[in-house]
């Protein structure tokens, strides 16, 4: 699984990256905005990184915690939308 910010740390799929832009944060600092991208990795999950912001099916947010998130693609995941890692075990393979 990608790693984040922190060496020595996982990503966790739960874990989701989303950075609104507000006034200021808690801390009274202003936030800048991050462009968003996804990048497809080889057999594995879709990373989201930068100011993104999820909706379900019904067009309701996904709360999100961080800016980077690993989004399921091999669709066997247990806390869908985000990767759990269980495509390593299923063996998904991309195109």
């Amino acid at each position: 699984m990608p790693r984040c910010g922190r060496p020595g740390r996982r990503a966790h799929a739960g874990a989701l990256a989303e950075r609104r832009v507000l006034p200021a944060d808690p801390g009274g600092r202003r936030m800048r905005r991050v462009p968003a991208t996804i990048t497809p990795y080889p057999d594995g999950p879709l990373i989201a990184r930068g100011d993104i912001e999820l909706v379900d099916a019904g067009g309701a947010p996904i709360a999100t915690r961080r800016r980077t998130v690993a989004l399921c693609r091999c669709g066997l995941s247990t806390i869908k939308p985000f990767c759990d890692g269980t495509h390593k075990a299923a063996g998904f393979r991309t195109e």
